[in-house]
């Protein structure tokens, strides 16, 4: 019987070569010095969320592109009111983008389902700054009044930054409710954060530069950040071409429900702020973005009740119940400091609601359709915020600003009904497993 041939170790940093049987074989060191523990996942939810690859650039994109969001309508009143010398007039034109907007948005985030988001939300968002900057023009050069509701208008291409982003969470964590839940309660609380700063920034810049400034500096702000957020290839949700099957996530089973209450609670928030303005000027709302943007981040870090519906209408119900403190705050007493406490309280309901709804929104939104469906909500929202805002004025002008501050409780009252309503319009998919 034949001896078999030597074999030979060589021995090298990374691996060992061995010839067995005239053969070369790679094997691994044994050195269990070389191996590496993994480090142990935080406690913190908003550490793990932003620890996801690609989860920080794109965040830090869109938060700059979300920030003119609370600037420009500002910006755009103290720019045109100032030169004009009309309220009136500013008021008229931010309303007609507003409506425009409404209009726009949604065939905006189709092409993004359809597309893809760099390739819609680049154009769509430098048409948008075109038109901010042709109202700067119109308005430093004295154009005929009709000239600013043509430019401002334009600026209904600007693309749903914070729809996109939910978009992207929902790529990146489908099938983890609990990341999900934590991605929605951020989003919701930058929301906040930027419609708290971003008016401040505006009247700041409008008044210690020109005029002007606001919108020039939210223009830049918003094409920096969408090019900065579209640059992050890597965490896009892929496109999906629409077929000849496909349908309107408006004709989804419980998402007219869904968008309902949206509107609804978005009046909650319009008659809050003109309400609050007339009875105590505007830095008092800053308190109730304050005390939602801190809720929303207490609400994303703890563990939700699974049954996404009935989470709803309990925080429907919260909000109706909070709503009422500043009517009662200003019909006892005069007191400022009082009705400020209570507008920080009654905004802690704020954000979860919007949280719950926007994941029932996610959930009977189609997957290829999720810019468009959560882009629906968002339409939905600003309509419920003009008519509340309408509904507010009348109030306060008719009645007072302490009958006033009855609308956003009534209009709460109005979303918790709509919602304990539409519970028997719920789709399978939305309720019973896989909404808790």
């Amino acid at each position: 019987m034949p001896r078999s041939p030597a074999v030979r170790t060589v021995p090298l940093s990374s691996a060992l070569l061995t010839v067995v049987g005239g053969q070369l074989v790679a094997a691994p060191r044994d050195a269990p010095e070389r191996v590496r523990r993994k480090r142990p996942a935080s406690a913190n939810p908003y550490l793990r969320l932003l620890a996801t690859p690609g989860a920080r650039a794109f965040t830090a994109g869109n938060l700059i592109a979300r920030l003119p969001m609370g600037m420009l309508g500002v910006s755009a009143i103290i720019m045109i009111a100032g030169s004009r010398g009309s309220y009136a007039l500013a008021g008229a034109v931010t309303a007609t983008g507003l409506a425009a907007t409404a209009v726009v948005a949604p065939f905006t985030a189709r092409l993004v389902d359809r597309y893809g988001q760099a390739r819609i939300a680049v154009p769509a968002t430098a048409l948008a700054v075109l038109g901010s900057l042709a109202l700067v023009l119109c308005v430093r050069y004295d154009a005929p009044a009709w000239t600013l509701f043509v430019a401002y208008a334009a600026t209904a291409t600007t693309p749903n930054t914070g729809g996109m982003s939910r978009a992207r969470w929902a790529h990146l964590h489908r099938g983890d409710p609990a990341a999900l839940h934590t991605a929605n309660s951020f989003e919701q609380s930058a929301d906040e954060l930027c419609f708290m700063l971003g008016p401040v920034l505006a009247a700041t810049l409008c008044g210690a530069l020109f005029p002007e400034a606001g919108t020039l500096v939210g223009a830049f702000l918003l094409m920096t950040g969408v090019l900065i957020f579209a640059a992050q290839r890597a965490t896009e949700p892929p496109p999906t071409p629409r077929n000849r099957t496909a349908v309107s996530p408006l004709r989804t089973p419980g998402m007219p429900a869904l968008l309902a209450v949206f509107l609804a609670t978005g009046a909650v928030f319009g008659a809050l702020e003109v309400v609050s303005i007339a009875h105590a000027g505007g830095a008092i709302l800053a308190l109730q973005a304050a005390g939602s943007g801190a809720a929303g981040l207490l609400y994303g870090s703890l563990r939700p009740a699974r049954n996404v519906h009935r989470r709803l209408l309990l925080c429907l119900a919260a909000m109706t119940a909070l709503m009422s403190l500043p009517l009662l705050a200003t019909a006892s007493t005069a007191s400022l400091p009082v009705l400020a406490l209570c507008l920080l309280l009654a905004g802690a309901a704020t954000a979860p609601t919007m949280v719950t709804g926007m994941t029932l929104i996610q959930r009977a939104t189609p997957a290829g359709q999720l810019n468009e469906g959560m882009t629906l909500s968002v339409t939905a929202l600003l309509g419920g915020v003009a008519a509340g805002a309408a509904t507010g004025g009348w109030l306060v002008e008719h009645a007072g600003t302490v009958s006033g501050y009855a609308a956003p409780m009534g209009a709460a009252a109005l979303a918790l009904a709509v919602a304990a309503a539409g519970t028997s319009l719920r789709r399978p998919g939305v309720s019973g497993g896989s909404a808790r």
